[in-house]
């Protein structure tokens, strides 16, 4: 790499070393978006079925796109701020539980045949379950995870133990019993295209997920707030001295964070039309697989990770169903061999 000396103007130094570093970085970018239809057209042809494979394709986005929801908060906190949040499950538990207590308790909506009333339904139970989890996770950053910013070892064992504490809690006010509930009529069925039919509920998940993605990228990118949060990552007393509280705008990441875990639940619990109180707990392996599948702190990588282990999950479940337990654990293998720091690692542009 090239020194600079201090006599060397400014324009003078970007032109040489870092001009062809952007492109390298641009390189790596599209290398691992394009993995998302690689693996596509590669099912495509072992599958041979057209319908079967959109139909496996279209599940797999969905699932990829929750899994996505809940990884994005998980992976935001750790980029911003330096926080392994094991207790990321107990949102994604609070979520699922809060948002079925509320849709239970608004039975008219929730099994009337309007499509509004049952959008109605889901919107009030998420903003509850997100409202809940925001609150929590503010409690829970005040009282566990400020005493260890710093220890990534600490973080872990005192997360885990709050995420235990949480599902005891959950028995305390729920119950041990599984809960379950069937979607509302609106989002059962599918939409007929041809002689095609693809799943309501489905499309609803690849439609939020998609709209988060790109309101994520537009926050962190285009906004005051994004780039306050992200001048905090860099240069903190920097940002302090012009007096904005950077300790504030983190707290309010990590409660954002957590609403989307709870968001993620919800949208997990009524897709499978049942929870349980370790929903969390058996989501949060996933979770933090997707997180290095992708690179720490990098909401695309995340986005591309969650994509390629819903799509992946589905064509191996459908192809070598014996397999599909180890297929999201064989993914991240072979991606940390040719990238050990995930496919869009946040050093490199990826936050």
């Amino acid at each position: 790499m090239t020194a600079y000396r201090s006599s060397d103007t400014p324009e003078a130094a970007p032109t040489g070393p870092l001009k062809p570093r952007t492109h390298w970085r641009q390189r790596r970018d599209v290398q691992a978006a394009a993995l998302v239809p690689l693996v596509a057209l590669v099912a495509a042809v072992l599958i041979g079925d057209l319908n079967a494979w959109l139909t496996l394709t279209l599940a797999g986005l969905a699932m990829g796109m929750m899994l996505f929801i809940m990884t994005s908060g998980f992976t935001l906190v750790f980029g911003l701020m330096d926080v392994l949040n094991f207790g990321h499950g107990a949102f994604i538990s609070l979520g699922a539980f809060c948002g079925f207590s509320v849709m239970l308790s608004m039975d008219g909506w929730r099994l009337s045949e309007s499509l509004w009333l049952n959008l109605g339904a889901f919107g009030a139970a998420a903003i509850v379950a997100m409202s809940a989890a925001a609150l929590m996770s503010w409690l829970f950053e005040r009282i566990l995870v400020r005493r260890v910013y710093g220890d990534h070892l600490m973080q872990i064992l005192i997360t885990m133990g709050g995420l235990i504490v949480a599902e005891q809690l959950i028995y305390v006010f729920w119950g041990g019993h599984d809960i379950p509930m069937l979607k509302p009529p609106a989002f059962q069925g599918g939409v007929q295209w041809g002689g095609l039919v693809f799943e309501k509920y489905r499309l609803l998940a690849v439609v939020l997920g998609g709209l988060l993605f790109i309101g994520l990228l537009l926050i962190f990118k285009k906004t005051r707030l994004g780039l306050l949060i992200r001048a905090g990552v860099e240069n903190r007393e920097m940002v302090e001295s012009f007096g904005y509280n950077v300790r504030r705008l983190f707290v309010l990441v990590f409660m954002a964070g957590s609403a989307l875990a709870a968001l993620g639940g919800i949208m997990w619990g009524v897709y499978d039309e049942v929870i349980t109180p370790h929903l969390g707990q058996s989501l949060m392996i996933t979770v933090f697989i997707v997180a290095i599948i992708g690179g720490l702190g990098s909401i695309e990588g995340c986005f591309i990770a969650a994509l390629m282990v819903g799509l992946l999950s589905n064509y191996i479940g459908f192809l070598a169903p014996k397999l599909a337990l180890v297929s999201t654990i064989g993914l991240m293998v072979v991606v940390l061999l040719w990238r050990p720091q995930g496919l869009v690692p946040v050093s490199e542009g990826g936050k």
